[in-house]
């Protein structure tokens, strides 16, 4: 049986960097948004004595996440079979869009499923948390809040399908190389402003003027300083009618919201062939129903079936 599942895209709309944690990790406060740029992932299944996972990607991707995942899905449900995965990428790489954990994601949601083995919810966000710190957020999409390493989550109220543009330069910027450039005293969370105006933000997001909310990347510094031309970027985006205009993650992609679709556009029009994309927000419930058309048939065994959401 074959199926074919979007990956779909991530927005950090606010991003905050605390304190570093004991494991090694830093303590992060984020609002995720799913939004309607997406990679397409074609999943073909048939149970064998032996495993076999095979990739046709349409970028080569070292140490490939939909392998990683598939071979994790595998030995939790204690299975074998031949899976064969065809990967057409739209979404940039390592640009802060979560495109490779999307892909982490959509295997753990449709591979149980065409294999009709329920994958527990618990199970589902460990196997995710495990794979990469975005992965569980794929799981559900909409707008939620991310706690600890962004694998805490919690849904807020989803915002309506707001027109956006998101402008990638290809330009790499490590997330390790990010971290240590950060060089900012990292605060606790006792007394914090950053945390107070997060909480501000998180109450607020409903129904609001995004433009008038003080999001922030606490990234954006330091990448801006090292990579002027994103800050350049987002000053255009801006001048062009976006508001707010931020990065995403930590780096290198950018991103301005618009009042309408037709600015989000003309907008996108304004930066070089296949650097920018008009995109929309994808509320949980389009995300559900996107995921439920794709799987067809399988779809109760899903996750997005009956019963509560993974």
């Amino acid at each position: 049986m074959e199926i074919t599942v979007p990956c779909f895209a991530k927005l950090n709309l606010d991003l905050r960097v605390l304190y570093k944690r004991s494991d090694g990790y830093h303590e992060l406060r984020t609002i995720f948004q799913t939004v309607s740029l997406k990679d397409t992932l074609a999943i073909e299944w048939n149970s064998a004595k032996r495993t076999q996972i095979e990739l046709d990607s349409s970028v080569d991707i070292p140490d490939n996440l939909v392998v990683r995942s598939a071979a994790a899905v595998l030995d939790h449900l204690k299975a074998t079979g031949w899976v064969r995965f065809s990967l057409r990428k739209t979404i940039p790489m390592g640009a802060g869009l979560g495109g490779g954990s999307s892909n982490a994601a959509a295997v753990l949601i449709a591979l149980p499923a065409l294999m009709r083995k329920k994958l527990a919810h618990s199970d589902a966000v460990r196997l995710a948390e495990m794979l990469g710190s975005d992965v569980a957020f794929f799981l559900h999409g909409g707008t939620a809040l991310g706690l600890g390493r962004g694998t805490e989550l919690y849904p807020l109220p989803d915002q309506p399908a707001r027109p956006a543009v998101i402008v990638s330069s290809g330009i790499h910027v490590s997330t390790a190389e990010a971290y240590r450039a950060l060089n900012r005293g990292l605060t606790s969370t006792e007394n914090s402003p950053i945390l107070s105006e997060f909480q501000t933000i998180a109450w607020d997001l409903s129904g609001a003027d995004l433009g008038q909310l003080p999001l922030k990347n606490d990234f954006e510094n330091a990448v801006f300083d090292d990579h002027p031309q994103l800050g350049g970027f987002v000053r255009k985006l801006r001048r062009l009618g976006a508001r707010p205009a931020r990065m995403t993650g930590s780096g290198s992609a950018v991103f301005g919201i618009f009042a309408a679709p037709e600015q989000a556009k003309s907008a996108a029009a304004a930066f070089p062939e296949q650097k920018a994309f008009p995109v929309r927000f994808v509320t949980r419930e389009r995300y559900r129903r996107a995921w439920r058309r794709a799987l067809g048939p399988v779809a109760d065994a899903s996750c997005f079936g009956a019963g509560p959401a993974v």
